[in-house]
Order: structure tokens, then C-alpha cells, then sequence
């Protein structure tokens, strides 16, 4: 053979990438309608952007593009995948509840993939289900690297299985144009390389209006500070870092890198304090959150670690909101965040984003109409369900605890 033209000397890492588009879409769709467009109408975007996700020897040849689809549901979109470079395989739905072949071919295509000549060194999964972990495992195991991109919930063991994980909000970043970093800039990493070049970024100035209220409020509080309290700080200081959050992606890489003694853990939902006065063994644990079913549940589920009034305040938030502005969904978790800051009960956007994908999953229609305990007990029956999933068993007294935490005590009556 031609030593140019051996695969060992083209340029570039050579990765496949799969992709469950119903799990994303139908994810997206609870997040940003208009990302979920996107995402269907333009794969080409954000498929260039996966392939830029380096330069020189470090951008992507995609050997493998694949999408699978229900073509019952979803056949309008085909021919803007097949444009893009994809192939799209149908995966109709075999069985009377509506499962489709997805899991199945996807596996199936990637285990050839991964037995194949091509020497696929990065193997890329677009889907939140963990249906999948079994499959990351396998690529580990054979010393390929794993990206995982979520429009979702993703479950504990399946995000630590993969190399990288692209976030949903990172993900709808990407779709809606807000971000220019390469995809794994934006990524939650474990590898030395990739934590480098996101350190290597400039640090946001000083002077910033941003970073002057922040600096001000934590040197002055009497403990650390959620963070979903400075987050909505900073917005009000400088609402163009809504967009992006100057250029870091989310609040965790913008307040990370302010430097200055000011020192930021996503534990519980995301704290700051000031290094000076205050260390990681300060942070509160709730009360309703002291070792129990409570943190069983957080623990092995990923559902929020928040506590039963947060939960109730993201119900009552999300149903006034739904009544003001029923058909704009592309900032609701922020303005639902927003809302919970100044109602006194803080969260994060993320915790929101989870909510609101456990609605979907819970195949709830978000429309003015809804009420707060109707958005408690679609959401408490996903939580009852994800429990179901991760094989945890509870007595009478512990189900009934759960449904009162999880539902915010709306369900109590």
C-alpha cells in the first residue's frame, strides 16, 4: 500500500459517531424548541464543530456518521441528515408500547465499528440513556476514548464510564450559536489535555462589573453562598454574560477562574465562598437532606439535591411562568431559576433543566393550564420510576417520604 495513503498517516483522530435521534430530539424539544430545530434541520453544524474540535493533528475525520431514527415519527427530517454526510438507519418501533430498534442497531453497528480496520480511536454517543453504559464500557475497555452528548438527564454511572461528557445546556449552546469553543472546551473532561486548554483561556477582567459585585458579595457573606444566588448577582451586574458567560460556557468555568480567593464546588447544586474565611467543610447540608432516603435517592438517581421547599418553588415558579409566557420555553429554566433566587429558595439552572427533562420523560405537556401540583406529580413519578430503574427498594413509610420530598409536599392532600 501507499505509505500516503495509509490510515496510520492521514491527518486527523478517526472517530465514528452515532446518534439516538429520538432520546435527543425529544430531550432538546424539553429544553429549546428551537435547538430541537436545529439539531433535526442542521446537523452539519454542530457536526462541523465536533470535527473542529481540535486543529492540525488534533481535528476529527468522522469515518462513521450514523443516525438512527423512527421513521414513523421522524422521516420529514431524513433528507437534512443524509445531506450532512449521514447514514441514516430506520429503527420503527417493534413492540406495542412503542420501543423502537434504536438500542439494538446502535450497538450493533458500534461493536462492528470497534471490531473493524478502520482503527476508530473516538467513539461518539448522542443519547442520554443509559441503556448505553454497557457499550462506553466496552470502548474503555479497548482503550478508545468516549464522548457522550446529552439533550438529558444523564445517569452517574453512565457520565463516569465516558471520557467527556457535552452537557445539555453546552449542547443547546453549540446549536444556538452562543458558543464559539470546540466542543470539548465545553465539555465535562477527565482528561490532563483538555482541563489544560480550558485553563489556558484568558480570565475575565477584574474591573468587570460582574466580578466586582461578585468579589463584593462573597467577602461579605457570613458563610459560603449558593451559587445560584451569585450566578443571579453577575446577571444583574452584566446581563451580556447570559449568552455565554463571556466566552466560559456556564457559571461553574466563569466564577472558577475570577481567581482572587474566591473558590466555587458543584457540590449540592453549586457553592462559593471566599478561601480567606471559609473551606469545603463549611458547606451546609440541608436538613431534609441528612443521611436518609432523601440522599439515597439524590445519590444513586442524580436527581437534584435539593430540598422539599426548592422543589415546591420550582413547581409554583414554573407554573406562573407557563401561564405568562406559555409558548417561550428557550430561557424558562433561567427565568424559573430567577424566580426561585428571589423567592428565597435558590437553585441552579441545571437542577431546573433535570426537572423539566423528568417532566418530559414523564410525557407531560408544559401549557399554561398546568398547576403546581400537576407538575409535582408528573415529576414525582419520574423520580418513583428512576428509582425503580436503579433497582432501590422501599418500604411503605420510605415511598410515601419520597413522594412528599420529591413533590414538595403538594401531594400531601
Amino acid at each position: 500500500m501507499n505509505e500516503a495513503l495509509s490510515p496510520s498517516r492521514r491527518p486527523g483522530i478517526r472517530a465514528a459517531m452515532f446518534v439516538d435521534f429520538d432520546n435527543v430530539f425529544t430531550g432538546l424539544q424539553a429544553m429549546d424548541p428551537l435547538a430541537a430545530k436545529r439539531f433535526a434541520e442542521d446537523p452539519k453544524h454542530w457536526a462541523d464543530a465536533l470535527s473542529a474540535g481540535g486543529s492540525g493533528e488534533g481535528a476529527r475525520r468522522f469515518l462513521i456518521r450514523n443516525c438512527y431514527l423512527n421513521p414513523m415519527v421522524y422521516s420529514k427530517y431524513r433528507t437534512y441528515w443524509t445531506r450532512a454526510g449521514f447514514r441514516v438507519i430506520d429503527c420503527p418501533s417493534l413492540t406495542q408500547r412503542g420501543k423502537s430498534s434504536t438500542d439494538i442497531n446502535l450497538v450493533l453497528d458500534a461493536m462492528d465499528a470497534l471490531a473493524g480496520s478502520g482503527g476508530i480511536e473516538e467513539f461518539f454517543i448522542a443519547s442520554a440513556d443509559a441503556d448505553f453504559t454497557s457499550l462506553i464500557q466496552r470502548f474503555r475497555a479497548a482503550d478508545r476514548m468516549t464522548t457522550v452528548i446529552a439533550a438529558g438527564a444523564v445517569a452517574f454511572a453512565y457520565r463516569e464510564m465516558a471520557d467527556h461528557v457535552v452537557e445539555s445546556h453546552d449542547f443547546v449552546a453549540i446549536l444556538n450559536g452562543t458558543t464559539a469553543e470546540p466542543i470539548h472546551a465545553v465539555a465535562s473532561v477527565k482528561q490532563p489535555h483538555v482541563v489544560a486548554a480550558t485553563k489556558a483561556k484568558t480570565k475575565t477582567k477584574a474591573s468587570s462589573p460582574a466580578v466586582f459585585e461578585v468579589l463584593e458579595f462573597v467577602r461579605s457573606a457570613p458563610g459560603p453562598v449558593v451559587g445560584a444566588m451569585v450566578a443571579h448577582r453577575a446577571l444583574t451586574a452584566d446581563p451580556s454574560l447570559k449568552t455565554d458567560w463571556g466566552g466560559f460556557g456556564k457559571f461553574g468555568t466563569w466564577i472558577s477562574q475570577i481567581g482572587q480567593n474566591v473558590e466555587y464546588s458543584a457540590a449540592q447544586g453549586g457553592w462559593v465562598w471566599d478561601s480567606k474565611r471559609f473551606s469545603s467543610d463549611d458547606l451546609p447540608v440541608p436538613a431534609d437532606l441528612q443521611p436518609g432516603i432523601e440522599e439515597q435517592v439524590t445519590r444513586v438517581t442524580d436527581v437534584p439535591a435539593l430540598s422539599a421547599d426548592q422543589f415546591r418553588q420550582i413547581f409554583q415558579a414554573l407554573a406562573a411562568r407557563l401561564r405568562q409566557h406559555p409558548l417561550n420555553r428557550t430561557e424558562l429554566s433561567r427565568q424559573v431559576r430567577d424566580d426561585c433566587v428571589n423567592a428565597g429558595q435558590p437553585v441552579s439552572r441545571s437542577a431546573v433543566s433535570f426537572v423539566l427533562q423528568g417532566l418530559a420523560y414523564a410525557n407531560f405537556q408544559l401549557s399554561e393550564q398546568a398547576s403546581p401540583a400537576e407538575l409535582a406529580a408528573a415529576w414525582t413519578a419520574n423520580v418513583e420510576e428512576l428509582c425503580r430503574v436503579a433497582l432501590l427498594e422501599f418500604d411503605a413509610a420510605e415511598k410515601l417520604a419520597v413522594k412528599r420530598w420529591a413533590s414538595g409536599g403538594l401531594l400531601d392532600n
